[in-house]
């Protein structure tokens, strides 16, 4: 082993800030009240520190108290570059039994999140070209934590200067009634017509009756995917409701790990698969997701909405995989994490598209200071 690359240490951060009812929006989770994050660091003997993100899975302290107190006293010691041997110590001594099953698996993504960041580092190269990718541009949506349950009127006038700025697809959410959510989609499809792509989010708001109701709606209107319409270990629901039309049923944000994945598979109703890489296992599990989605010539678009780190390490890992799709933009009104905790991860061309990072690793320093100013905030993230 490479002494320098010696992990000496682990330490995650619960971070959270409130959200003021002016920047706040609802959705078919509720009402956003704060945003919160686990950020990870992983120290070298040789100086070297990776930064990673674990999901919040709404229990932010909990997770970062799994990786302080468990998951780091399992990796301690390695080789940093060694990430699939990470990955298989956590594997066989928490998520394969007596573990915390989803818990573990968001717990331990920012953890080979930050493995990856210092294998770029050591060898000087941007995480792209780690995972034998290129820069090329990728496609992004402007998605995250926006354009809510709203007025149609009101959801085109925030839609309107996002497709300014460039962007050439948008997610709207559902979930509020069938009938509101159909009425939002067809003011915005009126208003900006067919060129742009509209697709389509529920949050897990929906009961079957309500997607028999809207998806002749979204076939009329071109919609590309209606995603999470119901939680994720529902697949009989997936079943029926994939006989209710032709737009394809998205999911993959609340899967975890390739073992969960291969059921997605085996349902055959979900055909848009959305890993996050700050809950699925880290890329290192993403990697082996989208190798088995490609098999099948099933598109990644990987989900993401909460800090800098995940966003610029979607772009990389789109940028590395055949069956990359789109980049999920936050286009929030509020994220102190995407705008304050690193550097700006992306930025959006007027071609619709963003590039990865060029910069060693996954390409953002993160501002520890900001970690001590905002710390962990008991409670619901939604109401």
């Amino acid at each position: 082993m490479n002494a320098d690359l010696k992990i000496i240490d682990v330490k995650a951060f619960a971070s959270s800030f409130p959200v003021p009812p002016s920047a706040s929006l609802t959705l078919g989770v509720g009402r956003v009240v704060k945003r919160d994050t686990v950020i990870v660091k992983v120290m070298t003997a040789g100086g070297l520190i990776g930064w990673g993100e674990s999901h919040h899975s709404r229990s932010p302290g909990a997770i970062a108290h799994h990786i302080n107190t468990t998951l780091a006293e399992l990796i301690k010691g390695r080789d940093a570059s060694d990430v699939v041997g990470a990955w298989k110590t956590i594997y066989d001594k928490q998520l394969a039994s007596h573990g915390m099953g989803a818990g573990t698996a968001m717990a331990m993504s920012g953890i080979d999140l930050a493995l990856w960041d210092i294998r770029g580092k050591a060898c000087g190269w941007p995480l792209y070209k780690l995972l034998g990718g290129t820069a090329k541009p990728i496609k992004a949506y402007a998605g995250g934590v926006s354009l809510g349950y709203q007025p149609p009127p009101a959801l085109v006038d925030e839609a309107r200067p996002l497709i300014e700025q460039g962007y050439r697809a948008i997610k709207l959410r559902l979930g509020d009634s069938p009938a509101r959510d159909c009425e939002r989609v067809a003011a915005v499809r009126k208003a900006f017509g067919d060129d742009l792509e509209i697709l389509t989010d529920a949050n897990t708001g929906y009961h079957i009756g309500d997607v028999r109701k809207v998806m002749p709606v979204l076939d009329d209107h071109g919609i590309g995917w209606l995603e999470e319409p119901f939680p994720a270990h529902d697949y009989t629901a997936y079943r029926q409701a994939a006989t209710y039309g032709h737009t394809p049923l998205a999911a993959g944000e609340n899967h975890y790990t390739r073992f969960e994945f291969n059921q997605v598979l085996e349902c055959g109703a979900i055909t848009i698969w959305q890993p996050d890489l700050s809950k699925t296992g880290g890329i290192t599990e993403g990697l082996r997701i989208a190798a088995m989605a490609s098999a099948h010539k099933i598109p990644i678009h990987p989900h993401t909405s909460m800090t800098g780190l995940n966003m610029a390490a979607s772009i990389h890992f789109l940028a590395a995989i055949e069956n990359g799709g789109y980049f999920e933009a936050d286009v929030s009104k509020l994220n102190l994490f995407r705008d304050a905790l690193t550097e700006k991860p992306y930025e959006i061309g007027q071609d619709g598209c963003v590039r990865p990072l060029e910069k060693p690793g996954i390409g953002l320093n993160v501002d520890e200071a900001f970690l001590a100013k905002h710390p962990v905030i008991e409670g619901p993230s939604y109401v």
